[in-house]
């Protein structure tokens, strides 16, 4: 019998299945973890990355200040997912704030960013670098404002002759009117130390007639006296809660609207109103003096304090006005107004130097006297005239009580020009805090600082446990 014949012949043991069969589990085993892994970074391949870019723009001083004359350089960085993109386009103007830029050019960004120089300016004022980065089809945008010693800026709104006057004559027509307050339960609003209500107070009016004017009052519900808080609102058409949280800690608060409608209605009827009946309202009736629609706001505040001033809780000595924006100019306008008011604390007010357009810088909110596309519809002898008696410079100039005020330098809806134009002529006491790199809105650090201040002013105990 050949070898041959006998290899064919031959059957195989049982042993050798098994141990051919281990080799392979052995082998399998040895590869899951490789083939796992691969699996694994089939999806990490094929994701998508995606994440907001920020384009963040910084002055060559930490303090954002500088002397008339002295250069500024701004540097711009564009930062996604916390590391700086590098070959990014970049466009950036550069020129007093709000008006038309003196530089507008374009370059690329690296990961130290692009510093640029921003010249200088030789008198008071603020000097803005606005910085765009597209990406993704998206536009991303930054900005920051150099500072030319601001303490120095002085207003350039007129102060006319009989403007006391012409407000004592207004406090005096409202003074006729009973405050006929019409008070309904909240609730709902209301929390396990205050109460809450919807006021309704008589008021002056557009006319001869009389209107209403409207808000929301929370006091403690403990037995007691308390002092009173005036909470003025900010620019637009909205409803409005009350101050339950503040009335828990024990102030009598009474936060106002100032369109003479109730301030508890649905959304919807005060965006109807914003977006028909009541749009540019900031702006009805400037022709004329008397017929401004602020006239009534403004002695609308005063009669708001007429209300908090006899309530029955009411501490007789402590009362302080709070707002930001347009309520930041009812703030000091209130304070100016009404000798009753002891303090005030004012966000980023409004309506502060309006007139700064007609002299070639910016002016405060509204801005009915900027140039936009050609138009000066506003500009007007008659209209700058009324302007001159609702202007927060010329209130500002009589406020003597106490007051901090707070604002930050990027702000392009109240241009710090314009806040420091009303900041610089309070002969009063006042504290200025700055969150410079704010524009038009607050952070809690700088919240909180003002919420502290106005507790202790109003001599608030602090909360358990503080």
């Amino acid at each position: 019998m050949t070898s041959s014949s006998f290899t064919l012949r031959r059957e195989q043991s049982p042993h050798t299945n098994v141990i051919g069969a281990g080799r392979c589990l052995a082998f399998l085993r040895a590869m899951l973890p490789f083939a796992l892994l691969c699996l694994l970074a089939l999806p990490l391949i094929a994701q998508d990355r995606i994440g907001a870019v920020q384009v963040r723009v910084s002055t060559d001083r930490s303090d954002w200040r500088y002397e008339p004359g002295q250069p500024v350089r701004f540097r711009i960085v564009a930062v996604q997912d916390g590391h700086a993109l590098s070959g990014v386009k970049v466009s950036y103007r550069i020129g007093p704030e709000m008006l038309p830029p003196r530089v507008e050019q374009t370059g690329t960004l690296t990961a130290d960013g692009l510093s640029v120089e921003g010249g200088t300016m030789n008198e008071p004022g603020f000097l803005r670098c606005i910085a765009t980065v597209e990406l993704n089809g998206k536009t991303y945008r930054g900005l920051a404002t150099a500072a030319f010693r601001p303490e120095a800026i002085q207003p350039t709104q007129q102060d006319p002759a009989d403007f006391e006057a012409f407000w004592a004559a207004g406090k005096a027509a409202l003074a006729e009117l009973p405050i006929d307050a019409k008070i309904t339960p909240l609730p709902e609003h209301g929390n396990a130390l205050a109460d809450c209500y919807h006021v309704n107070l008589q008021n002056v009016g557009m006319g001869t007639a009389p209107s209403r004017f409207y808000g929301v009052l929370c006091e403690p519900k403990a037995p007691g006296k308390y002092p009173a808080l005036l909470s003025v609102p900010g620019a637009g058409v909205r409803p409005y809660a009350g101050l339950a949280e503040m009335a828990g800690r024990g102030v009598i608060t009474l936060q106002v609207g100032i369109h003479g409608i109730p301030v508890t209605m649905e959304p919807a009827v005060y965006n109807s109103l914003g977006a028909g009946a009541l749009t540019n309202y900031n702006t009805f009736g400037l022709d004329h003096r008397d017929r401004y629609y602020y006239r009534r706001v403004y002695l609308g505040c005063v009669r708001a304090n007429d209300f908090l001033t006899t309530h029955p809780k009411w501490d007789g000595a402590n009362l302080a006005v709070t707002g930001g924006s347009q309520g930041g100019a009812l703030a000091i306008i209130t304070a100016s107004l009404d000798p009753r008011v002891g303090g005030l604390a004012a966000y980023y007010p409004a309506l502060s130097d309006v007139t700064g357009y007609l002299h070639n810088r910016a002016g405060g909110w509204p801005h009915m006297f900027r140039a936009t596309d050609g138009l000066m519809e506003h500009r007007s002898p008659e209209k700058i005239k009324t302007s001159q008696y609702y202007d927060v410079v010329n209130f500002a100039r009589r406020v003597r009580v106490p007051g901090l005020y707070t604002w930050g330098f990027n702000d392009e809806t109240c241009p710090p020009t314009s806040m420091y134009s009303a900041y610089n002529v309070i002969p009063g006491q006042k504290k200025l805090l700055l969150a410079l790199e704010t524009g038009h809105n607050t952070v809690p650090e700088q919240v909180a600082e003002v919420q502290a201040w106005l507790l202790a002013f109003l001599k608030v105990p602090p909360a358990a446990g503080n």
